[in-house]
């Protein structure tokens, strides 16, 4: 079954059990501030995303289950939680006051404070508050999936271990990440190795969970572990290229925003390795002016269409699909045709995409 296939039958059962999960939380309070907070969270989650985590998940375990049954869908969602807790975060760290076209979770209720006139507290530091207890609740609602399932309890333990090693990779990605806007000298594989916790460990680990619940051989999880690393890669550097020369309208968020936050991605290491020194410099001065302007932002792409880093940095891509789909195709004798095929389909798809 194609990915797109995939994601037909089984998005909607996903929403269906995040939407549960928020019903419930929403019944189960009184106040009316934690009823907004709680109808705010659940709006956030289900106003989109493409839900590729939970469906590695549910593949993963589809693909190596004699049950084939819906039980995987609770905690298949569980990763899904812990990733919107990291943009929730993400999106404060990086003042992006939109995620999806639509406001980001902070931003809601910085709205929220103009909406209500609130004396006590800055619009800007409110909304910021309320967004880092969002990401601490998603957080949280993630674990409880893993908690409260029809597995049994050695699986669910075994899941919690990895949904603990997704959570400790992110943040050191997000420290390392952050780290990196201050620093030189940094090369490509640096970066890399930044991505690899911040962006692949967790769809590393939402295929090993679907495997845990699984009970697949483990003779088989090197090759898994392979894939879902590889593809988070790609991911993220098809991401950084969508986040510079991406469509506005398509991807629903400006094209200025890395540039402007002088963020490290593939584009900006390329081109700082590969222009002379001269040029180097100059990218480096547009890159830690604090407050750029269109015309510097300009300038910034003049220099990486200079250093032709979008193709380099499609082929650095393309070595990890290719490192990818050699572990995809060690699996196949083992795997459920439908689910090979959903993992053969989403690794040309994260390759391929303009969203």
């Amino acid at each position: 079954m194609k990915f797109t296939e995939y994601t037909k039958k089984y998005i909607p059962k996903i929403n269906s059990v995040i939407k549960s999960i928020f019903d419930k939380k929403l019944n189960s309070v009184e106040n009316s501030f934690l009823k907004d907070y709680y109808s705010e969270l659940s709006d956030y989650f289900l106003s989109g995303g493409k839900r590729i985590r939970p469906l590695l998940c549910v593949a993963a375990y589809n693909g190596f289950s004699k049950d084939n049954d819906d039980k995987i869908i609770l905690p298949s969602v569980g990763v899904e939680f812990l990733h919107n807790a990291s943009l929730i975060h993400d999106d404060i760290i990086d003042k992006d006051n939109f995620r999806r076209g639509k406001p980001s979770f902070h931003f809601r209720f910085r709205n929220y404070h103009q909406q209500y006139d609130l004396k006590k507290m800055l619009d800007i530091d409110f909304g910021n508050s309320i967004g880092i207890i969002g990401g601490d609740s998603a957080f949280i609602l993630g674990l409880e999936a893993h908690l409260f399932n029809e597995f049994e309890n050695a699986l669910k333990l075994k899941a919690i271990d990895y949904y603990e090693q997704a959570f400790i990779g992110i943040v050191n990605g997000v420290l390392i990440e952050t780290d990196m806007v201050n620093q030189k000298n940094l090369s490509v594989a640096d970066y890399i190795n930044m991505i690899s916790l911040k962006t692949s460990t967790l769809i590393e680990k939402s295929i090993l969970i679907g495997a845990n619940y699984a009970k697949v051989d483990e003779r088989y999880l090197k090759d898994l572990s392979i894939y879902g690393l590889n593809l988070g890669i790609i991911f993220q550097i098809i991401d950084d290229i969508l986040g510079t020369y991406g469509n506005e309208k398509v991807t629903g968020k400006p094209t200025d925003g890395d540039i402007r936050e002088g963020k490290k991605t593939c584009l900006l290491l390329d081109a700082w390795n590969k222009l002379e020194e001269r040029e180097r410099i100059e990218l480096e001065n547009l890159i830690e002016k604090p407050d750029m302007t269109s015309n510097d932002v300009q300038k910034v792409k003049d220099l990486f269409f200079k250093a032709d880093v979008i193709n380099s940095c499609k082929d650095l891509a393309n070595s990890y699909f290719q490192e990818a789909k050699s572990s995809l195709n060690n699996l196949k004798p083992v795997i459920n045709h439908s689910e090979f095929e959903f993992f053969e389909s989403l690794l040309n798809f994260v390759i391929e995409r303009e969203f």
